[in-house]
């Protein structure tokens, strides 16, 4: 739990500094920071992006079901079980 608190105040300190700032280059190489934290952790494996794709061309096809459509069949399938 202390490690959620640590955290929570770095977290508010940060906010804050952000907030109350009017530095440009400061605002500017957080922005940065974020930008490249957030591209690491969107990086793919081949095999995933090889599986995005092929969702993506199903999709288009039409070859996909409604959630509603899922969740009927779950329902019947369970009711059976």
């Amino acid at each position: 739990m202390i490690v959620m608190d640590i955290a929570a105040q770095i977290k508010n300190n940060l906010i804050e500094r952000i907030k109350n700032s009017n530095d440009l280059n400061f605002l500017r190489a957080i922005q940065t920071i974020f930008d490249t934290s957030d591209q690491s952790l969107y990086k793919l494996s081949d095999e995933q992006e090889h599986a995005i794709q092929k969702g993506r061309e199903q999709i288009a096809s039409g070859n996909f079901k409604d959630h509603e459509d899922v969740m009927r069949e779950m329902k019947a399938w369970l009711a059976n079980k």
